[in-house]
């Protein structure tokens, strides 16, 4: 299932709504202005809080956390440095991860488990300016979470870029 996100959903205090395939309604963004840290919540379209992001405050690396019911769930990390390509690692608090690899800030890039492709994200599929889709590939994947994936390291690869 594709999802489109539209970049300008970045900015704190802005909501803004992932459409499906269809056109429909299927994740609302909530960016939450006035708060001590980088907070979004992604909501189903009942309003629902599926997932919250979160920056990490004091972290030596820069990190953001993912939180479902108000408990982490995951924890989102630069992996290595490369000239071509970004790494970010999802450790989830089950222990396992998830690879993202690509080019983070074309919006060109994959989430993996394993070696296996759960979502790829990519910008080729719309000739919209700064429009993008979260090809959620594995139909019991997660989509709340690898769309809060796909912004995460995003927001993290921009700021990197910025200082």
């Amino acid at each position: 299932m594709k999802y489109l996100v539209r970049d300008k959903m970045f900015a704190i205090g802005d909501d803004y709504w992932i459409e499906d395939e269809q056109g429909r309604h299927a994740f609302l963004v909530d960016g939450k202005a006035l708060r001590l840290r980088d907070t979004l919540e992604l909501k189903d379209p009942d309003g629902q809080v599926l997932v919250t992001l979160r920056q990490k405050m004091f972290s030596l690396r820069d990190a953001m956390t993912i939180e479902r019911d108000e408990r982490p769930l995951a924890t989102v990390r630069r992996k290595r440095l490369s000239l071509l390509r970004n790494h970010y690692r999802v450790t989830l608090v089950d222990g396992t991860g998830l690879d993202v690899s690509g080019r983070i800030l074309d919006r060109e890039f994959t989430v993996e488990y394993e070696g296996e492709l759960l979502a790829h994200i990519s910008r080729q599929w719309f000739h919209v300016r700064e429009t993008y889709a979260v090809n959620v590939v594995r139909e019991d994947a997660d989509a709340a979470l690898q769309i809060a994936v796909a912004v995460c390291v995003i927001r993290m690869a921009e700021r990197e870029r910025e200082d």
